[in-house]
């Protein structure tokens, strides 16, 4: 017999207990126990509020398992939520003491004489954002905001247009979409105002999107995808505080990216890659070239004698201040990577996740007090971005990523006009134009031309490059697999037909865990013919026990038919100080 679904029902629900929903619950529930004391001193009248009523999900099994970032981290946020938030006990990995660009030859580097301003992280901290996602979380438990781990947000709930909460994703689902044994029917959980931080490309944001247009008239969101891994030095020999970040190889000319290696406590080098997710070859692998980063002797030296330990990635929203949806409509918010709340030159993004959440917060307040959550009343939430440092510094770095659309070269002059035009670069009308980055990606004939290479796995050698696989294991990635696959693709036939011709499956390729792979089908099969395109003899497997959450697939499938949805609560990654 069908179990009954439970329904809660709360003033705030803050999905995601990402950097952006803590700072908001937070900054909340410190503004429900200052009314309740004028309420008590009889200076405000109405109702005291509760701060159990504030409710943050988050899809991990335990809060901050899902949390990654570089990260070095602008205080500034931060300073104006706790103070003196390092005395306090914020878990930071040490003050920058050392910053360095350096731009990667092919045997060696050059350092920059002189630090660009964006990129001057002197006063910041290396940090790790498992941690401090930790630490806010319990900052937030303790002034009484429920937060409640292995909560997958499934669907909005809707009233008309207006949101009035989530469903959180049913348990017990066997791979066939039946329920097993141990079925239990996810809650729906009702709110007056409902908070997406979901992080970058969202699924709830997406759909919201969607059916609401709040992206009408934006620039397209671009992203890139950042990969990591951190490894264990021999003691003593790496001093906390160090940052670098590098440019050039093993990139190309017309490939946006760069390094970056950070030392943290107990003699860890943190050290990652980043590659934009428009760039043109359809053979390309974001994780094959961070293992070829490795290699170069100038990061080669830094690793010797080390040993990974963990490895992690994520998507990165950096489309800037014109490719940021409207943040409000009835009854919700967009907060965080969710609002496109990332600088992309400086490549920082926690400060304004929770200043937007600390600014989403006051709105919601209002709206509780005033017991309307219109989207009209929750337009202030932007006029509050707009008059804040979080508009001040997004838009000097408006036109920064769509500069690189016409290669290194060219981004590198637009974001030095940029730094002297006060953001400005190569906009003629204050707005450089940009397109999704999966339409960027060229077909196999385009790029190649009538020879395309036959593409040749890397090979690795465990010590220090490492395959897809191995990295997965190191991710502490784990999903039931008797239970429905949480990536949809719509047409299956595509990939066999039309995307194998065309693309030659990119998804093998920019997928960092190997959750793609074109396999033989089973002999005897029959072959399909789809609008003219002839069948590769291969069929999709989806190895979605494997997916480390990055949502890559779903941003950079060049037909824009994979679907990324939340698997059952408490699959994914643990990414331990990450």
């Amino acid at each position: 017999m069908a179990r009954e679904r439970d329904t809660l029902e709360v003033d705030a629900l803050f999905v995601g207990a990402g950097p952006a929903s803590l700072a908001g619950a937070i900054r909340l529930a410190r503004l429900y126990r200052e009314h309740n004391e004028a309420v008590k001193a009889g200076t405000r009248a109405g109702p005291e509020l509760s701060p159990d009523n504030i409710l943050v999900i988050d899809k991990a099994r335990s809060i901050g398992d899902h949390g990654i970032s570089g990260a070095v981290m602008d205080p500034r946020a931060m300073r104006e939520l706790f103070g003196d938030f390092v005395a306090q006990g914020c878990p930071v990995e040490s003050e920058v003491r050392t910053d360095q660009l350096w731009f990667m030859t092919k045997s060696g580097h050059v350092r920059a004489p002189i630090t660009p301003p964006p990129m001057n992280n002197h006063g910041k901290y290396v940090a790790s954002l498992n941690k401090v996602v930790k630490w806010l979380a319990e900052q937030a438990e303790s002034l009484g905001v429920q937060v409640f781990a292995e909560f997958p947000g499934q669907a909005l709930l809707y009233d008309g247009d207006r949101v009035v909460g989530v469903r959180v994703g049913d348990k017990g689902l066997g791979k066939d979409g039946q329920p097993k044994s141990n079925y239990e029917p996810g809650p729906d959980l009702r709110a007056k105002v409902t908070v997406l931080g979901e992080g970058p490309r969202g699924s709830l944001a997406k759909k919201l999107d969607q059916k609401l247009g709040l992206s009408a008239g934006k620039n397209a969101q671009v992203y890139s995808i950042g990969i990591k891994e951190l490894w264990q030095m021999p003691k003593d020999s790496t001093p906390a505080g160090q940052v670098i970040h590098t440019l050039g190889q093993p990139l190309d000319s017309d490939t946006f990216g760069g390094g970056f290696i950070y030392s943290m406590a107990g003699d860890v080098w943190d050290i990652g890659f980043v590659v934009g997710l428009d760039y043109g070859n359809p053979q390309l692998e974001p994780h094959a070239l961070f293992q070829e980063f490795k290699l170069h002797p100038s990061i080669a030296s830094l690793l010797r004698d080390g040993q990974m330990i963990r490895y992690g990635a994520k998507a990165i929203p950096e489309g800037g201040w014109w490719s940021r949806p409207r943040p409000y409509a009835d009854g919700v918010l967009l907060v965080g990577d969710s609002a496109g709340m990332l600088n992309p030159l400086k490549l920082k993004g926690i400060h304004l996740a929770m200043k937007s959440g600390m600014l989403a917060a006051e709105t919601v307040f209002e709206a509780i007090v005033a017991q309307d959550a219109s989207a009209a009343r929750l337009a202030e939430y932007d006029r509050r971005l707009e008059n804040s440092w979080v508009r001040a510094e997004l838009y000097a770095a408006r036109n920064f990523h769509q500069g690189f659309e016409r290669g290194l070269f060219a981004g590198l002059l637009n974001a030095g006009l940029g730094m002297v035009s006060g953001g400005r670069g190569f906009g003629v009308k204050d707005r450089l134009q940009g397109k999704a980055g999966y339409e960027r990606m060229e077909k196999l004939v385009d790029y190649f031309g009538r020879n395309v290479p036959g593409f040749e796995r890397p090979k690795y050698d465990g010590r220090h490059t490492f395959s897809k696989l191995d990295d997965v294991f190191r991710s502490g990635t784990t999903h039931d697999e008797n239970t429905p696959c949480h990536l949809l693709v719509a047409d299956t036939d595509v990939c066999a037909t039309r995307c194998a011709e065309e693309f030659g499956n990119p998804c093998q390729y920019f997928c960092p865990a190997n959750v793609y792979e074109m396999i033989p089908a089973a002999i005897g099969a029959a072959k399909i013919e789809k609008n003219g395109y002839a069948d590769s003899g291969k069929r999709l497997q989806i190895n979605f026990a494997n997916c480390v959450h990055c949502k890559t697939c779903d941003i950079m499938d060049p037909y824009q038919i994979i679907d990324w949805v939340p698997p059952e609560g408490g699959g994914g990654p643990v990414y331990t100080g990450l």
